[in-house]
């Protein structure tokens, strides 16, 4: 009985980091080509402490817990590319964006932490 409960907190928590269907990632790598791009918008979900303290000037800063009523401020037909510290966030905010309609989404893998730029 015990194993059935640890197998579906497991099941959870692998369910919770799964990307959402439709939601591309990418490599900070594949970033760096991509932030010149005027026609995509860039979200950075992380806090505004986090992201006073280090930021890509390209990125928008709209909290994981604001994204829901900011959605109005976003264009869903540009692409979309999310940034948080580790990725986690980012895959939930981007979970978000797809729900609301958001056709072409991307999730930056490894967040600001894989960042070398």
């Amino acid at each position: 009985m015990e194993w059935i409960f640890i197998l579906l907190i497991v099941g959870f928590f692998v369910w919770r980091m799964m990307p959402a269907k439709g939601v591309r990632s990418i490599s900070t790598e594949e970033l760096k080509g991509m932030l010149k791009d005027k026609s995509k918008q860039f979200i950075d979900v992380r806090t505004p402490g986090e992201y006073k303290g280090r930021h890509l000037k390209e990125f928008k800063n709209i909290p994981l817990n604001a994204v829901k009523s900011q959605l109005g401020s976003l264009d869903k037909s540009k692409e979309t590319i999310v940034i948080c510290q580790s990725g986690m966030r980012s895959a939930q905010a981007a979970k978000i964006l797809k729900k609301a309609g958001f056709t072409n989404v991307l999730n930056v893998t490894g967040g600001m932490s894989a960042w070398r730029g």
